[in-house]
């Protein structure tokens, strides 16, 4: 849970099942494992409410393993969710559309999902919700950095990303 303010995880092992990762919070993940249990799973839930909101989840060099079936990614719990899987190695625990609306269509045209260079049968491009962005490398410049949480001004010594 990251309800507000920035986070730094690393090395992390998190496990859950529905909205295990979930909160109002700016936050990096970094080489942390998301094992996913069974029982109508939903990695994150991310509740970004504006465009003028400086929150979201980045998960940089992780791992989803588990023993789920047809895992989300993530939803949107509020309106404007921006959640971004990089570098990271995805098992076919993720389902093969990976982002869940939620039974929310509206907000397809709002959320901020996206996923750069990641890896594995969970991982693969073909199949995937309409909504979510294939991200190039300027859009996902942002996420890939301590930069993202403001890590410089708290968080010392600097971890290496």
């Amino acid at each position: 849970m990251t309800i507000r303010g920035r986070h730094f995880f690393k090395d992390c092992y998190i496990e859950g099942t529905v909205d295990f990762i979930f909160g109002s919070g700016k936050s990096i993940y970094l080489t942390t494992e998301l094992n996913v249990l069974p029982g109508g799973a939903v990695i994150t839930a991310q509740a970004r409410n504006n465009d003028h909101g400086d929150t979201g989840f980045a998960f940089l060099h992780c791992k989803v393993t588990g023993e789920a079936t047809g895992a989300y990614l993530g939803r949107p719990w509020m309106e404007k969710p921006r959640v971004v899987f990089a570098y990271s190695e995805m098992g076919k625990v993720v389902h093969s559309e990976g982002w869940s609306l939620f039974n929310k269509l509206d907000r397809s045209y709002t959320v901020q999902f996206g996923e750069y260079k990641c890896m594995g049968p969970g991982a693969n491009p073909n199949g995937r919700a309409k909504f979510l962005k294939q991200q190039s490398d300027a859009e996902a410049q942002p996420y890939l950095s301590l930069g993202f949480i403001e890590a410089l001004s708290w968080l010392l010594p600097a971890p290496t990303i």
